[in-house]
């Protein structure tokens, strides 16, 4: 799934402010990095019933178009509230990194630089800033994969993992985490696998992943990597339907698939394309109107009955 926002750190910036209640300040974020292309930054205070929004562009933004983006996903008040800010030479990425909390998933806890205190001595620690690439927790398609990593990994262990679109590599290091097998983490941008290998290295996993620009599931490295004991897929709803015959080939007999970049209403239609394919959901889990699927590949056995 292809959000976060762009990695620009002194140039002229757009910034875009608005107040509403948690709920529909959550509910425009998660529309706004779905829509938009490049998508932009975005951090939510804490505290309070009502929520500050900063949202952060390298290109000035459609202001009558974000309104009635904001009416439908936080309503007319929220709408009414929008402010566009024009701000020259302004280091955004560092000013949206100070406003992001550490998340906790599960075991993971996933914390920027500058909340490197939080992480300190804990062993499932992962330490990802904003920047380039999607994947620093705060998004509920994200959250919703590491909560299923981990508890998947404590049922069985891998001997193959695949990370499809991987972004800023954040599910490869969770996995890389909880267990020693060797993890393939692909992603169609070139700059997100890059962006990615850094966090691998500053975070002590690369020595079990191995990065792969590349797009959808035709390179032989698929081919050679497979059969993997999991997948994770945190990317659209449109692709992961065209990608599911082969996804589910890839996977082993008993091997889960991950899947999370789904609204709750496109979580059915996703769901019942890999079960007509003999996967069976195990589990759907929903965070702040996103869903996670974990899937399982039948069994010979399983499948011959």
């Amino acid at each position: 799934m292809r959000t976060g926002g762009p990695g620009l750190n002194a140039m002229q910036t757009y910034k875009i402010t608005l107040t509403a209640l948690r709920a529909d300040a959550e509910a425009f974020a998660a529309l706004i990095t779905e829509v938009m292309d490049p998508p932009p930054a975005v951090s939510i205070a804490e505290g309070g019933a009502l929520r500050q929004l900063e949202a952060y562009f390298v290109d000035r933004p459609d202001i009558d178009m974000l309104k009635g983006l904001v009416a439908d996903a936080a309503g007319a008040q929220a709408a009414e509230s929008l402010e566009l800010i024009e701000i020259p030479d302004e280091n955004w990425v560092a000013r949206v990194q100070r406003g992001l909390h550490p998340v906790k998933a599960g075991r993971f806890l996933i914390h920027g630089s500058h909340d490197r205190a939080a992480g300190r001595g804990k062993r499932f620690a992962l330490e990802v800033d904003a920047g380039q690439a999607f994947g620093t927790a705060h998004h509920g398609t994200t959250r919703g994969c590491l909560l299923a990593i981990d508890r998947l990994a404590k049922r069985r262990a891998w001997r193959s993992v695949l990370d499809l679109g991987t972004g800023s590599g954040v599910l490869a290091m969770a996995v890389a985490k909880v267990s020693t097998t060797r993890v393939l983490a692909s992603d169609i941008d070139p700059v997100a696998i890059t962006v990615a290998e850094e966090n691998w290295r500053h975070n002590g996993t690369s020595r079990t992943i191995r990065g792969l620009v590349a797009a959808g599931l035709h390179a032989a490295e698929f081919r050679r990597e497979a059969p993997f004991d999991l997948i994770t897929a945190n990317i659209l709803a449109a692709p992961l339907i065209k990608l599911a015959p082969r996804l589910s080939e890839l996977a082993a007999p008993g091997g889960h698939i991950v899947l999370s970049g789904l609204l709750d209403n496109q979580a059915r239609e996703v769901g019942a394309t890999y079960r007509r394919l003999g996967l069976v959901l195990e589990a759907r889990l929903s965070l702040e109107g996103w869903a996670t699927l974990i899937l399982r590949r039948r069994l010979r056995q399983e499948t011959a009955a």
